[in-house]
């Protein structure tokens, strides 16, 4: 049975934890202590039903407030499917934790008040999904209920987005009228907007394809840790530990080490002590191979014919998390994969404006929750993709050197190459 992650969004009060404590209640996901907790909390909507959005508002400052602060995690399944679902906060001052929650997401869920339309935190949200290569988006269009489920109101919202969404890298919008207190198209199809012909969320949620969402294609490796027991039973036993992060190895495949350009063939795939037939991502193995190689943390192990650029210097997407502003010439950690490496911000080169799309140039520095497209040069080498041909090997973040904090995702945008870099020095 396969996993879909998926992620709800938009802006404050569009209903997003109260839509996940549906799901979780109408698929009968709820443990009863869980429900005598919240039935006990007092709080109970306009029907005398209790507040389901505390099934996910977990810190006391969240349900003093009756927001939501900090991402809240939730598993359920269907007898089709298992979910991981991450609830974000709506709060402009909060989207960095919504960075957070999207990053590993397959599928976005962007709520819109039917009363409001689409707001600034609805557009935020969908240019970070789109950004972070979410593969499927959702627009429910919540509270239904409290504009008499006119479809009239359904069509100028979709129209409206659809025109926002035409500057969106984005290949799956669904549309969906629900109504997460009532639960109006959320598990069941609603009675009451006939002129819908559509699914109900949890039927998109159950048939929305994600096996194609992991690129199969470029072999990715990047090695956490060596093995060498230096047993008895396992003398000359090495192995290396990590995440296949994209493509498939298999026994006997022909294979490189980079950045050192060594190659080799891979001897065994090996999982919880037992070889396997192949590996794919996301799957965690060890592998050994035929030749002593010398291979260490932060090497990436990729397929013979695979080309993966070795570069200190890319462009790239930056969502700026983080209250103190970002300059040029800001020196920070990078982390990539398994790889951690000092780098400098040699040049801002413009913000993105939220509700337009548009390219604000001349940005001389980058406020908190701010999206912009910075130039970065590292002190060692990188094994990069773009994000856009490869999501899995083309993300990192930057860490504060002093605090350790992270104050920034990354996305690569562009890739100089080694020879430029030679002809740059």
């Amino acid at each position: 049975m396969d996993i879909l992650r998926f992620i709800t969004a938009g802006s404050v009060d569009d209903g997003k934890s109260t839509l996940i404590g549906r799901l979780l209640y109408d698929t009968k996901q709820i443990y009863i202590d869980q429900l005598e907790a919240i039935e006990s909390s007092g709080r109970v909507n306009e029907d005398g039903q209790v507040d389901l959005s505390l099934l996910t508002d977990g810190l006391k400052a969240e349900r003093e407030q009756g927001i939501t602060i900090d991402v809240a995690y939730k598993y359920f399944s269907t007898p089709k499917r298992k979910f991981i679902i991450a609830d974000a906060p709506g709060h402009v001052q909060y989207t960095r934790n919504m960075v957070t929650g999207a990053s590993n997401s397959n599928l976005s869920i962007i709520l819109v008040d039917a009363r409001k339309g689409v707001q600034e935190q609805t557009r935020r949200h969908s240019i970070i999904s789109s950004l972070l290569g979410i593969p499927h988006l959702v627009i429910c269009i919540n509270k239904m209920d409290l504009v008499g489920f006119d479809e009239t109101v359904y069509n100028q919202i979709v129209e409206d987005y659809k025109q926002f969404a035409k500057k969106l890298n984005a290949k799956d919008i669904t549309f969906i009228p629900i109504s997460a207190l009532k639960g109006d198209n959320v598990v069941d199809r609603s009675v009451l907007m006939p002129w819908y012909n559509g699914p109900s969320l949890l039927e998109h949620l159950e048939q929305v394809p994600v096996s194609s969402d992991f690129n199969l294609e470029n072999a990715r490796f990047p090695v956490q840790y060596v093995i060498r027991p230096h047993t008895h039973e396992h003398h000359d036993y090495r192995g290396y530990a990590g995440k296949v992060i994209s493509g498939t190895y298999r026994k006997g495949d022909k294979v490189t080490v980079l950045p050192s350009g060594l190659t080799s063939t891979i001897k065994s795939v090996e999982l919880g002590g037992k070889e396997l037939e192949e590996a794919f991502a996301p799957m965690s193995v060890v592998l050994q191979l035929e030749d002593d190689v010398d291979i260490s943390r932060g090497d990436v192990i990729v397929k013979e014919e695979e080309n993966l650029e070795v570069t200190k210097e890319f462009e790239a997407l930056v969502c700026w998390m983080n209250n103190k502003p970002l300059k040029p010439g800001a020196k920070l950690l990078l982390r990539h994969n398994s790889t951690e490496t000092r780098a400098i911000v040699r040049q801002i080169q413009y913000k993105v404006d939220v509700n337009g799309l548009d390219n604000i140039l001349d940005a001389d520095q980058v406020q908190l929750n701010d999206i912009c497209r910075v130039q970065l040069k590292t002190a060692t080498p990188l094994l990069l993709d773009k994000y856009e041909d490869n999501r899995a090997n083309g993300g990192f973040i930057l860490v504060d050197e002093t605090s350790f904090t992270t104050v920034g995702a990354g996305m690569v945008a562009s890739i100089t190459h080694e020879s430029e870099l030679n002809y740059m020095i």
